[in-house]
């Protein structure tokens, strides 16, 4: 068995052992480490401390020195430079601060007043209690980047509130499915900073490119939305003005003041400053957490259980993300040092594909891989893989990072390993169905595929404000 061949069984039962559900950071590392020790074996090195042991010596010396001629092995130093890597990386650093302006925001019960400010507002528009949901979910994802978290919160808020009145089962759980996994795309994404920290790709100009891409997106489920009230009304009933009674102008204006506009200029004022290179992602994200307990403070909502909750949950999450990391650059390293990248690299060119068929054949892969995984294993150990085949497909990685950030939201949206629709069942009121959210999950999903194709065919939606800003490729 040549190391190539090594490197291939290492992978499969990687694969393997995560499908038996061992945790994905430690199988990594492991696996790194256990593979890597064979394939930085050096016998000169290891016995070197033998040599020094004198024929006299005592059996404790003799066992130490033993201890010690095992472990001299490169793969203990490549695992605590990776790991000093990773934990010095300056991209990474903006993931705590982000988590935390979305932990501290999901606490300060800013969404309940979001979302019935917009409801009061949205009145005379067809479908708009649906309207206020989704654009309460694309605001709030878009703060908090967290799927679980808005979809379950927008489920035990907006949910019972269309149920109420009279909005079909499938078409309100759907929106609330599809609306919170948006934060997903949206900048600031902590997706799109985890895969710049993986692909080495620039995170402003990712999170230009999936500007336009998530908006685009934004756009269709709105037009669905409206479209299917205005077509099927019995879907989406007009409120009553029982139901939502007219508000003066002036209200209307004082409180979108207090809730829409807070929150709408908290993620501009961070995406804004990152964009236009007024501050870095990590002073945009540190802005962000602070102006998170503000507005919580604002809000009087920003208590020292709620602040020390959100710590912990930052600190949790922050933690999974390094520590991915950590075992994906190991494991990467050995496999690579073992010749698997090349393999699949001269596998995937002996297949002649054309840049379409590669980006078919890569996102199908990601799509399945996104029902047993969640994204930030995807990114951190499935993506590089594919990362050193784009030259051989002149595919830009700027691209193929937003491709795949739309990918994911059909992995949260497709049946039968929907998270987003677990996440929603859990917290929905009785006589809601599986079967039924299923269903209403559908149509979004075909939107996002139909933004994909929109954005394999027009790529200037992707790169027209990272060129319009930063300038040319």
């Amino acid at each position: 068995m040549i190391d190539a061949h090594v490197a291939l069984m290492m992978l499969g039962i990687f694969i393997m052992l995560v499908f038996l559900g061992f945790p994905v950071a430690f199988t990594l590392m492991a696996l790194g480490i256990g593979f890597g020790y064979y394939a930085y074996f050096d016998a000169g090195r290891m016995w070197r401390a033998f040599d020094r042991l004198a024929e006299d010596s005592d059996t404790l010396t003799s066992a130490i020195t033993w201890i010690e001629g095992a472990v001299n092995n490169r793969i203990f130093d490549l695992f605590i430079n990776q790991t000093y890597t990773v934990m010095s990386n300056e991209v990474l650093t903006a993931v705590p601060l982000f988590l935390f302006m979305g932990y501290i925001v999901e606490r300060a019960n800013i969404v309940n007043r979001l979302f019935s400010t917009l409801n009061i507002a949205a009145k005379n528009v067809p479908g708009s209690l649906g309207v206020a949901a989704l654009v309460t979910c694309a605001l709030f994802a878009t703060a908090t980047g967290i799927v679980g978290a808005v979809v379950t919160l927008m489920g035990m808020l907006a949910l019972p509130a269309m149920i109420k009145a009279r909005y079909d089962k499938s078409f309100a759980t759907g929106i609330i499915c599809a609306g919170g996994t948006l934060g997903i795309l949206i900048p600031p994404s902590i997706m799109l900073i985890v895969y710049a920290a993986a692909s080495g790709v620039s995170i402003v100009r990712l999170y230009a490119g999936a500007l336009l891409p998530g908006l685009t997106l934004v756009g269709l489920y709105l037009l669905y939305v409206v479209g299917r009230a205005l077509l099927q009304p019995k879907a989406a009933p007009r409120p009553t003005s029982d139901e939502i009674p007219d508000v003066p102008l002036p209200k209307v204006l004082w409180m979108l003041g207090t809730s829409f506009f807070p929150l709408a200029f908290l993620i501009l004022a961070v995406l804004g400053s990152i964009l236009f290179g007024l501050a870095t992602p990590t002073e945009a994200a540190s802005i962000g957490a602070l102006g998170g307990m503000v507005l919580a403070l604002a809000y009087r909502a920003l208590t020292f259980d709620r602040l020390r909750e959100s710590v912990y949950l930052t600190v949790r999450t922050s933690a999974m993300v390094c520590w991915l990391f950590v075992g994906s650059y190991t494991f990467s390293s050995v496999f690579s040092y073992l010749g698997g990248e090349h393999v699949i690299a001269e596998f995937v060119g002996g297949l002649d594909l054309t840049p379409l068929q590669f980006l078919l054949l890569a996102q199908l892969i990601i799509f399945l891989l996104g029902w047993p995984l969640e994204w930030s294993e995807i990114i951190i150990i499935f993506v590089p893989i594919f990362l050193p085949l784009l030259p051989l497909f002149d595919i830009d990685p700027l691209f193929f990072g937003i491709l795949v950030a739309l990918n994911l939201q059909t992995s949260f949206l497709t049946p039968p390993m929907a998270m987003s629709a677990y996440y929603l069942k859990g917290v929905s009121p009785p006589g809601i169905l599986l079967t039924d959210i299923f269903k209403g999950i559908m149509p979004f999903l075909f939107m996002v595929i139909v933004s994909m194709v929109l954005m394999y065919t027009f790529p200037q939606i992707v790169f027209h404000l990272p060129d319009l800003f930063y300038g040319a490729r």
